[in-house]
């Protein structure tokens, strides 16, 4: 299995059971099977929690938050590396702060990326798009 990314868009399209989120649970299983966790780079686990919270409050946020942990997720640190590569990305797209971690993320880490966010059109030349 190819490494994966999940940018918040994914994570909340799998949350509250928006289009795509199909492909998020097959990804979570495939996941399992296979042992490797889906990535997600700590800004957008940051964009995750503001918008749960301010969806659903904090307490369904603490809910939300130990389900995501027991899934094979991992939230990447934002380290210099990958700050300097979403910063590139940053200077050259007009994309959000977050959306370019994601991007950096899967760059990094030669995965695909999962989204549904139309921001990413900008660098699906340079990283592969799973479109929800």
């Amino acid at each position: 299995m190819r490494r994966s990314v999940l940018d918040s868009y994914a994570v909340l399209a799998f949350l509250f059971h928006e289009a795509g989120y199909e492909k998020i649970t097959d990804l979570f299983e495939k996941a399992v099977q296979a042992d490797q966790d889906a990535l997600i780079a700590a800004p957008n686990w940051a964009e995750v929690r503001y918008i749960v919270e301010r969806k659903v409050g904090p307490a369904r946020w603490r809910e939300t938050r130990h389900k995501l942990l027991g899934l094979p997720l991992e939230v990447i640190p934002a380290d210099l590396s990958l700050a300097e590569l979403a910063g590139e990305i940053k200077s050259t797209r007009k994309m959000s702060l977050g959306d370019c971690f994601a991007a950096a993320l899967a760059k990094q880490r030669k995965a695909h990326l999962y989204t549904g966010n139309p921001e990413f059109k900008a660098v699906e030349t340079d990283i592969e798009i799973v479109w929800l």
